[in-house]
């Protein structure tokens, strides 16, 4: 019977170990992407987005190489934005070559994913389920209603960027009520801030 206890505890202190260690390692792998982030390393940021990331930037590379101007028009905020400043800061023959990832890589490299946002963005309560987590986003110490999602994928906890579309399209919208401009003309006059370079109508048009 003791012996029996005590496998019974070694199993219990086994499972109880490893759901620790998956916080933590949820913690390494959101702190090994940000210092990516701010450092412009996309491969290895890449690397720590989840295939659900891959594959949203799959779909926009698509759109980038085919949609036409209504098509981008009809577009959420957040893909329009994305297609446009794709078109527009992206040489076509690179544009052609990607696939989803190396598009993702390059957006890093580029500045164009989340620096910003990357800077004040910690983690707070980390909770995990099988090969999915969430954890609290917190900003400047402080919490939101909003939590990071990360999916175990090849043994990796690897973040999901597009849960987190929604808030980056709201706080988008905000900025554009308080411009007073329309969608398209905070649109092209951001690209154009963080370029240097004005858009031309060419960037509604499809690379091929």
């Amino acid at each position: 019977m003791k012996k029996i206890i005590t496998v019974i505890l070694l199993i219990f202190l086994s499972i109880h170990c490893y759901s620790q260690s998956d916080k933590e390692l949820v913690l390494e792998s959101f702190q090994k992407y940000k210092n990516a982030i701010l450092n412009d390393k996309g491969t290895l940021a890449a690397n720590l987005l989840d295939s659900r990331t891959v594959n949203y930037y799959s779909t926009i590379l698509d759109d980038v190489k085919t949609a036409d101007s209504l098509e981008v028009d009809s577009m959420g905020i957040m893909d329009k934005m994305t297609v446009l400043i794709m078109r527009h800061s992206t040489p076509k023959n690179d544009l052609l070559k990607f696939d989803g990832k190396s598009l993702l890589i390059y957006a890093i490299d580029n500045g164009m994913v989340g620096k910003n946002s990357a800077v004040n963005a910690e983690l707070g309560e980390v909770t995990t389920h099988d090969d999915f987590a969430k954890a609290e986003f917190l900003v400047n110490g402080q919490k939101t209603p909003f939590f990071f999602h990360f999916y175990r994928e090849d043994n990796v906890w690897k973040i999901d960027l597009t849960h987190l579309f929604s808030l980056v399209s709201m706080s988008f919208k905000k900025m554009i009520q308080g411009s007073g401009e329309n969608e398209n003309d905070f649109i092209l006059n951001l690209i154009e801030i963080s370029t240097g370079k004005k858009p031309t109508e060419n960037i509604w048009k499809p690379i091929i």
